[in-house]
């Protein structure tokens, strides 16, 4: 195979490799030289011979030409397939790694939600107000009303929290406590002392309640809340707490307290901005004990706010010093009413010094709503009735010698609510949270017998020989 020229072309790749055998050179050279029995022509045969070697190259450069031209259109459409599959697979990848990055930050964020958020430890179905309050107020029901100024007090909890955090207004946990029932932050009470938040004034947000449509205020709803918080144990706070607690232990008074005065004050100031028919106080724990002392500093004046007082305290030394003292005036009492004199002895007892004294007519408009756990032993005395009759009994003779002389009221008992929730036996931190009175499955009893403490909780306020507490330095 003299002179023969192979070609190899890869198909689809468009290139072309000529290659000669080893014997085409010597072939050439030996031609040219003209040996003795060769051909007659040796130049004709060897021009003849390259001749048909370039035509060959030729025929096959172009089919090389030609099969590079098909394979560039074949690449080109291979290419074109290839980036419209992957165009389709980055679309599918971007959704899919879009809703995976969805599905991971709704878990991160559950993950990193605070405990005290709204949505988490708050009342799941508490409606907050919208366009049917304009005709119907969920107000006006007693149930939505707890719920709600217990979630203000919450409220003024994470206040401290937030502070102590150092948490922004846009950051914190507070405002989303008063926000869905369109109230705002109108002021907050701290305690100079260590700068602790300790009380808050929410008024309505008539801006909020107009972009849900809510033209006026809802029927029930207070024009502004007093909201003060319990004892917090945290290092920041925990001296100034445990001082009150301790005064209301040993003297069952705040009033030497700085945030009494506090607290007080910024009751009378929203009092005389939009009357007492338009305020609300509500506490708990400690708070509870200081929403009750600044309500009762308000009715001795003869102005009457509503007030709701979750767990106030109900234990405390002078509590059990005057049990002492009232027993064993009783006994005396009993005892002197059978000597002979014992007419003289009754009438010096009513007449001198005025001790029994009789709440008047007016006085009982003030009905304190209480909220006690039987479980939670810091104020599951005010469901005591134990010797209420002894009580009764006692001041029912000095009672009746005194309407004789024409003085207003009778009996000596007093008003208040008092809404008891028994479940069993619970923990302690769990009958003492306040996270109880918003929930949904809460039953509570209202309890229709007189409370021993509730008439000398109420009634120690109009008493002249009740004990002045220590005030601050």
């Amino acid at each position: 195979m003299q002179g023969e020229v192979m070609l190899k072309i890869p198909v689809g790749e468009g290139k072309v490799e000529v290659e000669q055998e080893e014997e085409e050179a010597a072939i050439i050279a030996t031609a040219n030289e003209g040996g003795g029995e060769g051909p007659s022509t040796p130049m004709a045969t060897s021009s003849s011979s390259n001749s048909r070697a370039l035509e060959e190259i030729t025929n096959g450069a172009a089919a090389a030409a030609a099969g590079r031209e098909e394979g560039q259109q074949q690449g080109s459409w291979f290419r074109k397939k290839m980036m419209m599959t992957r165009t389709t697979n980055t679309v599918t990848t971007t959704g899919d790694q879009q809703q995976q990055q969805q599905q991971l930050g709704q878990a991160a964020a559950a993950a990193a939600a605070h405990r005290y958020d709204f949505h988490v430890c708050g009342p799941r179905n508490l409606t907050p107000p919208n366009w049917k309050d304009n005709i119907r107020s969920s107000w006006k029901d007693p149930k939505y009303k707890r719920m709600v100024v217990a979630c203000f007090v919450q409220a003024v909890y994470l206040l401290e929290l937030d502070r102590q955090d150092k948490r922004t207004e846009d950051t914190g946990l507070a405002p989303k406590w008063w926000k869905p029932f369109r109230y705002r932050l109108a002021q907050t009470l701290i305690d100079e002392r260590d700068g602790s938040i300790y009380g808050a004034i929410l008024e309505w947000d008539r801006s909020a309640a107009l972009s849900d449509l809510i033209i006026m205020r809802p029927s029930g709803a207070p024009r502004a809340v007093l909201a003060l918080r319990g004892t917090l144990l945290n290092r920041p706070t925990i001296r100034r707490d445990l001082e009150d607690d301790l005064r209301f232990l040993a003297w069952e008074s705040l009033k030497g307290s700085v945030r009494f005065n506090g607290a007080l004050e910024a009751l009378r100031s929203a009092v005389d901005r939009f009357g007492s028919a338009n305020i609300c106080v509500g506490g708990h724990s400690l708070g509870a004990g200081f929403a009750l002392q600044v309500g009762k500093a308000l009715a001795k004046q003869g102005v009457f706010v509503e007030c709701h007082l979750f767990n106030p305290p109900s234990v405390s030394l002078a509590m059990s010093l005057k049990n002492i003292g009232e027993k064993a005036g009783y006994i005396w009492r009993r005892m002197r009413t059978a000597l002979p004199y014992s007419t003289v002895a009754a009438s010096a007892v009513v007449d001198g010094g005025g001790e029994e004294r009789l709440w008047p007519a007016e006085m009982k408009k003030w009905a304190p709503h209480l909220y006690v756990n039987s479980s939670d032993y810091i104020c599951c005395y005010y469901n005591d009735p134990a010797g209420t009759a002894a009580i009764a009994a006692e001041s029912k003779d000095a009672a009746a010698s005194l309407n004789d002389k024409g003085s207003v009221g009778g009996g000596g008992e007093v008003a208040a609510k008092l809404f008891v929730m028994s479940k069993g036996q619970q923990k302690f931190l769990e009958a003492h949270g306040l996270e109880q009175w918003w929930s949904d499955d809460m039953e509570l009893q209202q309890a229709v017998h007189n409370s021993k403490l509730i008439n000398r909780q109420l009634r120690s306020l109009y008493d002249a020989a009740t004990p002045t507490p220590p005030k601050n330095r």
